[in-house]
């Protein structure tokens, strides 16, 4: 799997791509992809950069789809449960999932500067990490890897 978010592409596709995979993923796993929801994973799908709770009311409210905090919770809590959505930690911020579908532990690429936020894969049980694990015994189920830095655009000064 490529790390996606910081090279340039046909966001329109790379958009209506994934909202097909996650209405398919609902239809075929009986999950409801409601009005809310949907909104909320098109507010992600439209930036590669992680956005908080309180930047999603803010659509929400604005757009007439809610105003209390709960509202923007629950859609983010569905939406990573689902694998829609992934919480970036050290930003307390959510980005949608670039690899829509496929099993697989990422780990995220931060800008420090403008907040974009690249996707990669990883395996648990790979590099010094899993080896490390394997010499304690030890079987890794989770982990959250995340690296700030600068992207392309910021350390070339093209950001906008």
């Amino acid at each position: 799997m490529p790390t996606i978010g910081f090279e340039t592409h046909d966001h329109h596709a790379c958009v209506s791509d994934a909202m097909a995979k996650a209405e398919a993923r609902c239809a075929a796993s009986d999950l409801r992809l409601t009005p809310v929801r949907r909104r909320v994973l098109e507010l992600l799908l439209a930036e590669h950069r992680a956005l908080g709770a309180y930047d999603i009311l803010g659509h929400l409210s604005a757009e007439g789809l809610g105003t209390q905090p709960p509202v923007a919770y629950r859609a983010l809590d569905f939406l990573v449960k689902a694998g829609f959505a992934h919480r970036v930690e050290a930003l307390n911020a959510y980005i949608a999932c670039t690899h829509l579908g496929a099993d697989h532990a990422p780990a995220f690429l931060i800008c420090r500067n403008c907040r974009s936020v690249a996707e990669s894969n990883t395996a648990l049980t790979q590099g010094r990490l899993g080896d490390a694990a394997r010499a304690a015994g030890f079987q890794i189920e989770h982990t959250v890897v995340e690296a700030q830095g600068l992207c392309p655009a910021c350390q070339t000064g093209d950001a906008a």
